[in-house]
């Protein structure tokens, strides 16, 4: 989506606000003992609060409101009756949908008490987000966002998993510039545009680099080779000033 109007801007930021703030709500309610389908009701009752549907029950029919992953799964996880545990990794993926525009943003958290090794990991994955979102500026190459995170993970002995790609966004989920890569891609040209939406959201690994589908349902992926992987995702808009993110929560 190129946005051209003061009127979709205002509501991109509202979906992406909403998005962020269920993010916020479902993190503070993180414990141990919890169900990924407790943690998912409380998404999905702020989401009716404010009007949103959630994105991947609108488009896919997901089973859940939200994607919610734990430890060994990296994406698409849904919501059930497995409890969160303490030291556990947990990725809280929250898209959704409101008066025709979408927003997309998610956020890896650890459950006390976190090994060190997942704290760097944490910490890393969401510099290497702001990495990628800091390349965002009119007319500069989309392939300079997978060239800065992965010279970051390079430097500091990740791998990144490599067939999760950033997307375009707006009037639907997933939409041009679509499999924007977060890894060094040499076959990517695409230059960004003024006013062109789209996520940020590369998986910072300890050892995986791409997802593969498991036994169980068609829905969540899992590293491989299996390590703990993180997810830090924002939605955001590319203006001649730089990047403005859409998904920020009300407290910033």
């Amino acid at each position: 989506m190129i946005v051209s109007t003061e009127e979709e801007l205002a509501a991109l930021k509202e979906i992406g606000r909403i998005c962020a703030n269920t993010v916020k709500v479902m993190s503070e309610a993180l414990e141990p003992g919890i169900t990924t389908k407790g943690l998912d009701d409380i998404g999905r009752a702020y989401l009716e609060s404010q009007g949103a549907e959630s994105a991947p029950e609108f488009c896919y029919d997901f089973p859940g409101a939200t994607c919610i992953s734990v430890n060994e799964e990296v994406a698409h996880g849904i919501p059930g009756d497995r409890e969160i545990l303490p030291g556990d990794l947990v990725n809280i993926d929250v898209s959704a949908v409101k008066n025709g525009f979408f927003g997309d943003t998610g956020a890896s958290f650890g459950v006390g008490p976190v090994a060190p090794k997942t704290s760097r990991l944490l910490r890393d994955g969401k510099r290497a987000m702001w990495l990628g979102i800091n390349q965002v500026k009119p007319g500069a190459k989309l392939a300079s966002i997978g060239d800065a995170i992965g010279k970051f993970a390079a430097k500091n002995r990740y791998t990144l998993v490599q067939n999760l790609a950033s997307h375009g966004i707006g009037r639907s989920l997933h939409e041009e510039p679509k499999e924007i890569s977060t890894w060094p891609d040499r076959s990517e040209r695409r230059v960004m545009e003024e006013g062109q939406v789209f996520t940020i959201e590369p998986f910072l690994s300890l050892g995986a680099y791409y997802a593969e589908d498991g036994d169980e349902d068609d829905w969540t992926l899992f590293s491989m080779p299996r390590a703990l992987t993180v997810q830090f995702e924002h939605t955001l808009v590319v203006t001649k000033n730089g990047p403005l993110i859409l998904t920020l929560a009300e407290d910033g």
